[in-house]
């Protein structure tokens, strides 16, 4: 296998092989410090980030950070490869490709026939010569639109995951959390319910209950409730009404074992979920969540930095087509993003490679409380999300997930983001909106009353 190396005043840096590269290259993590893979000093960053900026496009096609011969993801990335697609920028190095992408001649329709053609390790390698700014530029360039009874990611709207979590799955808990979401708009990408449990008959009793309100207030969104794929399929088996099918997924075959799944059953899924039939304007029926560190916390990265592996998930979701992909950027904790400034890096540079790669991004912009992070760090990487074109966000009552523990956004949020950016929800909801009274002609939210009284009035 072919070294890399760099000089750096009088001592050369030698690294053994490409993921010895991209590991070096990345930024500081707490994540690939655990996995003694990091760069043991800022000089060697330095030299690991110029050697990769000299390296030709075309190698990570024939070399690869997890063998071929073992691991499905990686057979995906490199058998699925869009050689025409990739025919651009396959003459550039690393730096020129971060050059291409920057280039003002270069927006969302070259970046949206380019996607097939990079492999995620490409879009992971080039997001390591980029400043936080870069990050976004190019990632505000790309627009990726999907559709189920809603249409996400259209230029000039902003989405966003309404999710009423509750301790012990009380239906009326949830319908409450619900009610308050929609009444600060939220809930367009969908309404998304992490359960307590992975019961059957649980996440059959929230489905519909959440069906039924959609149905009653003839709301066009979509519902999900987040268990396991095998348990939704045993919920469409039971004729369940289920929307979208959820599942986490990671970078490697061994990490999706940790998960219970694999590539075939994911296939399954999509599957069943589409023969339902129950979308309208598009049918992406798939939603994935991911996360830098699910690999690592498995011991399934085969040596790969954290942010390598985490792109490599996105390869396994564009496969399915899905509608919503979110990475849940600081819910794994400080082990693997220490900081606020870890966390903000993170969910920038997971944005921008999915968005290239072509997925309807979204980011859980989040942190434990055991974090060296707090909400002011939230707000600074929502907006700089919202400047970078993010599909979706997630919102909870009071940005405080009281069955998940963790810290995200708060309807209220959404609401102030839009405000700022200019941005409204999807057109279909944005249109129920304006007919139920939340949101007036300008598509901000109405003066209290309205709203309240017709949904209310009508639940009544």
């Amino acid at each position: 296998m072919v070294g890399y190396a760099h000089t750096i005043g009088h001592e050369r840096h030698r690294f053994d092989d490409l993921k010895q590269l991209l590991a070096c290259a990345s930024p500081r993590r707490s994540g690939d410090e655990l996995a003694g893979i990091a760069a043991a000093s800022d000089e060697r960053r330095v030299a690991a980030r110029m050697a990769l900026a000299e390296l030709p496009l075309a190698t990570f096609l024939n070399e690869a950070v997890v063998p071929y011969e073992s691991d499905d993801v990686t057979r995906l990335i490199v058998d699925g490869h869009d050689a025409a697609a990739f025919a651009p920028v396959a003459a550039l190095t690393v730096g020129g490709f971060r050059d291409f992408l920057l280039s003002d001649a270069v927006d969302a329709a070259p970046l949206a026939r380019l996607a097939p053609g990079v492999t995620p390790e490409m879009a992971a390698a080039v997001s390591k010569l980029m400043r936080n700014q870069d990050l976004v530029a190019v990632a505000a360039k790309c627009r990726v639109v999907t559709g189920f009874r809603t249409t996400i990611g259209l230029e000039g709207r902003l989405s966003s995951r309404l999710q009423p979590n509750h301790p012990t799955d009380d239906p009326t808990g949830v319908a409450a959390s619900t009610l308050d979401g929609l009444l600060f708009g939220v809930g367009d990408a969908v309404i998304g319910v992490n359960p307590a449990s992975d019961n059957l008959q649980s996440c059959t009793m929230l489905l519909e209950m959440l069906d039924a309100a959609r149905t009653r207030f003839d709301i066009p969104t979509q519902s999900c409730v987040l268990v396991h794929v095998t348990t939704t399929l045993a919920a469409i088996e039971r004729g369940a009404p289920v929307d979208l099918v959820f599942q986490s997924i990671a970078g490697t075959e061994a990490a999706n074992a940790g998960f219970g799944v694999t590539l075939a059953l994911l296939r399954e899924a999509q599957e069943a979920a589409l023969a339902l039939k129950r979308f309208t304007v598009g049918d992406n029926v798939m939603y994935f969540e991911t996360g830098q560190g699910s690999a690592f916390s498995a011991d399934a990265h085969h040596g790969v930095d954290q942010q390598t592996i985490e792109a490599r998930a996105y390869g396994v979701a564009r496969l399915f087509r899905p509608l919503l992909v979110n990475t849940v950027v600081g819910f794994i904790g400080p082990e693997y993003l220490y900081d606020a400034k870890q966390i903000i890096r993170a969910g920038l540079e997971d944005h921008f490679c999915g968005k290239l790669l072509g997925l309807p991004m979204g980011v859980d912009v989040c942190y434990t409380n055991h974090a060296e992070a707090d909400q002011d760090d939230m707000d600074s990487l929502m907006i700089l999300l919202g400047t970078a074109g993010v599909n979706f966000v997630i919102a909870v009552p009071g940005a405080d997930d009281v069955m998940l523990n963790y810290q995200s956004l708060s309807y209220h949020d959404v609401a102030t983001l839009r405000r700022l950016l200019g941005r409204r929800p999807a057109p279909e909801f944005a249109a129920w909106l304006e007919r139920m009274g939340i949101l007036d002609g300008a598509g901000l939210l109405a003066p209290p009353g309205a709203g309240e009284q017709r949904l209310l009035g009508r639940s009544a």
